[in-house]
């Protein structure tokens, strides 16, 4: 691998990656919409989750599921197209590796909006489905069944895939050392990017205790259309779910 080379596609994807597509999309609906303080009701509490980033849930909470699922899937895109092109033009080279992680951090920590982006789950999912499109499929369902039908944990439910990707990558690419490193690459990033969000879940937590992972998903649009495809599959019994959008 060649450092210049290297150097280039990590420019280029960070510079995609930091394209705030919640912002873009949310001021094309509202030039005065305020995505730095959007709250997050809780039930049963007199305090309100205060997210932190800027992305497809963010924006859901201002315009709605279907806004935020738009956003959601720019996000993947920005990741997907860059990965895809260097593979596709160095097929043999790890520069796709450079060029996942890139988009990534441009996401997560974007240069013209002082560093504050999202938390990467969307472009994650845009590099890795590059990298390896079963492995995105497996961890992407597995967290989901994990975290909503056995832990019964929304923030895992969510989040989950990225945490499972290094035991997936141990098992099916023990082998080739660069994808092991990628894994714990991305999540360290990760984990980094959603400390916020972790002290918070803790610190509300320790003062209301856990609460219902369905009734925690039906205060925003997105966690609402899960909780649909839950009971779709019959992982969890039906529930009285609003279909305001």
């Amino acid at each position: 691998m060649e450092i210049g080379i290297a150097g280039v596609v990590f420019v280029v994807s960070y510079l995609l990656g930091s394209i705030s597509f919640g912002r873009v999309v949310a001021r094309r609906l509202d030039p005065d919409v305020d995505l730095d303080h959007v709250e997050m009701p809780i039930e049963g509490v007199d305090e309100a989750y205060q997210l932190e980033s800027i992305g497809g849930n963010t924006v859901s909470m201002k315009f709605g599921g279907r806004v935020g699922c738009l956003v959601g899937w720019l996000d993947i895109f920005k990741a997907f197209i860059p990965t895809l092109a260097v593979r596709l033009i160095y097929p043999d080279q790890p520069y796709v590796f450079v060029a996942a992680i890139a988009a990534l951090i441009g996401h997560n920590w974007p240069i013209s909006y002082r560093f504050k982006g999202g938390r990467g789950i969307s472009p994650f999912y845009g590099g890795l489905f590059v990298i390896d499109p079963i492995g995105a499929v497996v961890v992407a369902f597995s967290s989901m069944l994990i975290g909503m039908v056995i832990l019964e944990e929304l923030l895992f439910a969510y989040t989950g895939g990225v945490f499972l990707l290094l035991p997936w990558m141990l098992i099916t690419k023990f082998s080739e050392p660069v994808y092991i490193v990628y894994a714990v690459i991305v999540n360290v990033l990760f984990i980094i990017a959603l400390i916020p969000e972790i002290r918070q879940i803790r610190d509300l937590r320790k003062k209301y205790g856990k609460q219902d992972m369905a009734a925690d998903m039906q205060e925003f649009p997105m966690g609402r259309s899960m909780l649909k495809m839950m009971e779709k599959f019959r992982l969890r019994k039906t529930t009285v779910v609003s279909d305001e959008e």
